[in-house]
Order: C-alpha cells, then sequence, then structure tokens
C-alpha cells in the first residue's frame, strides 16, 4: 500500500511538472489603468491558486474567530487522573463489570 501512494504521489508530480514544461509560453495578465504582467503560464496559474487560497483563508478568518470565541467560554470539565496500572495478571482475572441502560448518558433525539 506504501509503494502505491508513492507511486501515485510520483505519477501527480510528474503529470504536473510535464504541464508546467508544456506551458512555458508567457501569458499577459491585463489589469487597470493600462498596467499589464506578463509572465509564463505556469507562474500565472501557480499566482491564481495562491491567490485563491489567500482569499478562501481570508473569508474562513471571522468564522475561526468566532468559533474560537465561543469555544474559550464553555465551562471546562475537571480533568480526571487515569487510574493505575494494575499488573496484567490481575487485569486478566479481572470480572468485567455490566454496564445497565441507566448507567448509559441520555441521548437526544434530534429531527431533520
Amino acid at each position: 500500500m506504501k509503494y502505491l501512494l508513492w507511486l501515485l504521489k510520483a505519477a501527480i508530480f510528474f503529470t504536473l511538472f510535464a504541464f508546467a514544461l508544456n506551458n512555458q509560453h508567457d501569458a499577459t495578465v491585463y489589469f487597470f489603468f493600462g498596467t499589464y504582467w506578463r509572465a509564463p503560464l505556469v507562474l500565472v496559474v501557480l499566482a491564481a491558486f495562491a491567490g485563491g487560497l489567500v482569499v478562501g483563508a481570508l473569508g474562513m478568518l471571522p468564522g475561526w474567530w468566532k468559533h474560537r470565541a465561543a469555544a474559550a467560554q464553555l465551562p471546562t470539565a475537571p480533568s480526571e487522573t487515569p487510574p493505575t496500572a494494575a499488573p496484567a495478571a490481575a487485569a486478566a482475572t479481572a470480572p468485567v463489570p455490566s454496564i445497565s441502560a441507566t448507567d448509559l448518558p441520555a441521548v437526544r433525539q434530534h429531527g431533520l
């Protein structure tokens, strides 16, 4: 499975590398007021992809901040310390406790 993933990664890399080699012609991007940018097409595509990532991340920032503020206001539960580890022989012979329906937390049903 590990070799199959490396083979897939290599195929994606060589496909993108061939795309970059085949698109070395100059492309011109025209901006406002008569300005333009002339660069190889692969750089223009890469810049558009990076710009899309930046705009997408900036668009998600207010939501992230809102969720962080809401999570910071939640009360924190007291941390429980794990029980000490019992010897393996004692753990193997210990009876398994049974769980009844009253021991389980209540499940809330939500309709769609």
